[in-house]
């Protein structure tokens, strides 16, 4: 099967470029790191117009789909402009709620999903079984708790932590909360909600990874010593087209993880992706020798995102495994 993308994915693709550039986003989220959240809502809202958050969501909720293959084209134009905020928990909550409808339970997909399809709410989400932290909930409208077969909405969160990336900011939501819903639904919801996730997240590290070898050939040709551009240099070339290699392996394993949906495609998919981030920040930094280290520069914004993404709603080790057991159901 060749996999190519549609007009109407790659004119959105393109829109949402477009916007992003014209947002100025590095500036954007260094308000986000300084606790300065207005530039950020802004960009949310005009998400929110532009339908990314409704790509989880079916029309009954304001939305226009499930689309997963267009949500993963939009989460790497996310990854590569670097947008900030709780986009992956964003989406996931969204899920879970339109799920959690599918199965009997509407009420709080009524009460949410239409303030978080349009942009006006922002939304974490907390699985149990991912982690204890809410990215961002001191931005969040909405708090969402999974505990067992108990879906909460938090009433607050503690102290926050910085992570390796100081725009995501990490806080443990306090205990309690109202109750939303509670049964097998919850449990069945939140896989579903973790699948998009670990999906959005593939997409989103896949920017990170392009943006940094954009930015690095970018860099390798303006560099000189000895008086040519570092860029003619045998070894710089390998380290390039090796990290280009990586990117462009992960690529198909993230858009045709979108069409299957599998759950061994995308694990997959995420752990390729963070892999080849990871590889494209560890290539961005040694050929930006010491200045890659600065935090002046917009490299950084970039640099420290692949390792948080990398192990976010999922780590390698947690990938791999999944992979091998969708390798042995098909074997057996």
């Amino acid at each position: 099967m060749r996999f190519l993308p549609t007009d109407e994915q790659r004119d959105f693709a393109r829109s949402l470029d477009a916007m992003l550039t014209a947002a100025d986003t590095p500036a954007v989220v260094r308000a986000w790191a300084a606790g300065d959240r207005g530039p950020g809502l802004a960009v949310w809202e005009r998400l929110g117009a532009a339908g990314v958050f409704g790509l989880a969501a079916s029309e009954a909720y304001e939305g226009m789909g499930p689309l997963p293959v267009e949500l993963a084209h939009v989460f790497v134009e996310l990854g590569r402009h670097a947008v900030p905020g709780p986009l992956v928990e964003t989406v996931a909550a969204t899920v879970l709620l339109a799920e959690l409808a599918e199965r009997g339970e509407p009420g709080p997909a009524k009460r949410l999903l239409p303030s978080l399809v349009e942009g006006r709410t922002v939304a974490t989400l907390v699985l149990d079984e991912v982690s204890p932290y809410a990215l961002d909930p001191d931005a969040a409208g909405a708090v969402l708790v999974v505990t067992g077969e108990e879906l909460r909405l938090a009433a607050g969160h503690g102290a926050l932590r910085i992570s390796a990336d100081p725009v995501r900011r990490l806080g443990r939501p306090a205990p309690g909360g109202e109750l939303l819903a509670a049964g097998p639904a919850v449990a069945a919801a939140a896989d579903r909600a973790r699948a998009w996730a670990l999906l959005a997240t593939a997409g989103q590290s896949l920017g990170v990874g392009r943006a940094l070898l954009d930015r690095t050939v970018a860099y390798a040709r303006q560099r000189t010593q000895f008086g040519t551009p570092i860029g003619a240099f045998q070894a710089v070339k390998h380290r390039l087209a090796d990290t280009l290699i990586a990117l462009e392996f992960a690529a198909p394993l993230l858009f045709g993880a979108a069409v299957t949906f599998e759950s061994g495609d995308l694990a997959a998919a995420k752990v390729t992706a963070g892999e080849a981030a990871r590889t494209a920040a560890a290539t961005a930094l040694q050929l930006h020798g010491a200045v890659g280290y600065t935090e002046e520069l917009d490299l950084s914004l970039w640099l420290r995102k692949a390792r948080p993404l990398r192990d976010a709603w999922g780590t390698p080790a947690w990938c791999r495994a999944r992979v091998l057991d969708a390798t042995r159901d098909g074997l057996g």
